[in-house]
């Protein structure tokens, strides 16, 4: 008895094995996502006003050739298309993504700084990297920082993309939202008179001023002070980068 109860039991546990490979059959699907191979470099420093011409992109599934879909966004002017605007100082994203067979979506992407650098004489346009000093204290996550634009928007006046060096932007990773966006008028470079006009943490908001501005030709440096109505005095170095 015992052996023909094992015997219909073996069989039973036959059956549903073979019903389940049945009905897993055709389930396991192996998808190749596109991989995708940027020419140039994720990162692009390109001078204003020169025609942008991307390095050149492609993207391939399973070593065949798939279309490759590109938008491109700014960072501070809300900008948007399908090329970057090579006349408007800003970050520029490019985003490539590329659909497979099955319909599973890859995509990657790389950055374009558009900037025009100045001589520091005559002008203070330029990108820069800031190291940021808050009421005496600093650390590595506040020494230079990627990217502070400083963009000329009339004959003697500036725009400073981040008045506090991006403090909060970069150093503590809170993103643009908290960067604070500030004016600054050149009377005289070479003079360091310069004219300042009263700006606000992004997010956080409040009255911040700048007390002092010192540009040094030979160093390409910029060192400002910016005091915050929240109890927070700034001390901002600015390196100039150099293309």
């Amino acid at each position: 008895m015992k052996k023909i109860l094992t015997i219909v039991g073996l069989a039973c546990l036959s059956l549903f094995i073979v019903s389940c490979e049945k009905e897993t059959e055709g389930i396991s699907h192996e998808t190749n996502y596109a991989v995708f191979d940027l020419q140039g470099g994720n990162t692009i420093f390109h001078t204003l006003g020169e025609p942008f011409v991307d390095p050149g992109y492609s993207a391939k599934e399973n070593g065949q050739n798939v279309d490759v879909t590109v938008s491109i966004s700014s960072l501070y002017n809300g900008y948007s298309g399908n090329t970057v605007d090579a006349n408007t100082p800003d970050l520029y994203t490019i985003a490539y993504s590329a659909t497979n067979s099955d319909g599973y979506e890859a995509s990657t992407s790389r950055e374009v700084y558009v900037f025009n650098t100045g001589d520091m004489v005559n002008s203070i346009e330029g990108l820069y990297t800031s190291t940021v000093v808050r009421n005496g204290s600093s650390g590595a996550q506040y020494t230079d920082m990627e990217y502070i634009f400083i963009t000329k928007t009339g004959d003697n006046t500036y725009s400073i993309s981040c008045g506090i060096g991006g403090y909060y932007q970069f150093g503590r990773a809170y993103g643009v939202d908290y960067s604070a966006p500030a004016t600054v008028v050149a009377n005289s470079i070479p003079s360091n008179d310069f004219s300042f006009e009263q700006f606000s943490v992004g997010t956080f908001g409040g009255a911040v001023d700048i007390t002092s501005l010192t540009v040094d030709p030979s160093s390409k440096t910029i060192i400002f002070t910016s005091v915050w109505d929240s109890g927070y005095e700034f001390v901002v170095t600015l390196k100039q980068v150099q293309i």
